[in-house]
């Protein structure tokens, strides 16, 4: 009987839609999907995300939330370096020195003072915006796409952040530690194709 009914209710929502749009005005939803789908398609990036959140857990309060929420902050500012065309030297070194540094700081259980984890957290953002503001598509809304990149590279903190709070547990402790190792494999893989 359930399914007759939620049959009767799409129906019924069906003609009260609105008609589809054909077409989307320039950059449109192509900005927004393709902002929220850059960060999650380079795996540089997809690794020093969830190293920044991993970190965070390490760190504890109140790292577990300022890292996460500096490094989109600075990485936004360092698109608009990008966007505009500023030159930034050794930007790809920087981008794979990020992996390989966060993860050996997750795997060496490392704790650094909030203010010095937070500069080193920024300079990495830095690198990672000013790349994704090179790389803006053609055509693309450069707000729309840079909102939702940092919504998707928010969304890679947590996932680290959830990861990290594995800690908790003795098992997973040491599944943290090597996912690190293995973010940190991933940063000197990089390193070696720059």
């Amino acid at each position: 009987m359930m399914p007759r009914r939620c049959l009767v209710v799409l129906s019924l929502l069906m003609t009260i839609a609105p008609s589809a749009r054909a077409h989307v005005e320039s950059g449109g939803a192509g900005s927004l999907l393709s902002g929220l789908l850059h960060p999650v398609t380079g795996l540089d990036h997809v690794v020093a995300m969830v190293a920044v959140g991993l970190w965070g857990a390490v760190l504890g309060a109140p790292a577990l939330w300022i890292l996460p929420l500096a490094f989109p902050m600075v990485m936004a500012f360092g698109g608009l370096l990008g966007m505009l065309g500023l030159p930034l030297p050794g930007i790809e070194i920087g981008i794979a020195i990020s992996g390989m540094v966060l993860g050996l700081l997750v795997v060496l259980d490392r704790r650094l003072p909030l203010i010095p984890a937070a500069a080193l957290v920024a300079v990495f953002a830095l690198f990672h915006g000013y790349a994704h503001g090179r790389e803006l598509p053609d055509g693309a809304d450069a707000l729309l796409f840079s909102l939702a990149f940092v919504a998707s590279t928010g969304l890679l903190h947590l996932l680290g952040i959830l990861l990290g709070e594995l800690r908790r547990w003795p098992l997973g402790h040491g599944f943290v530690r090597v996912l690190g190792g293995a973010i940190a494999i991933v940063g000197c893989w990089f390193l070696l194709q720059v």
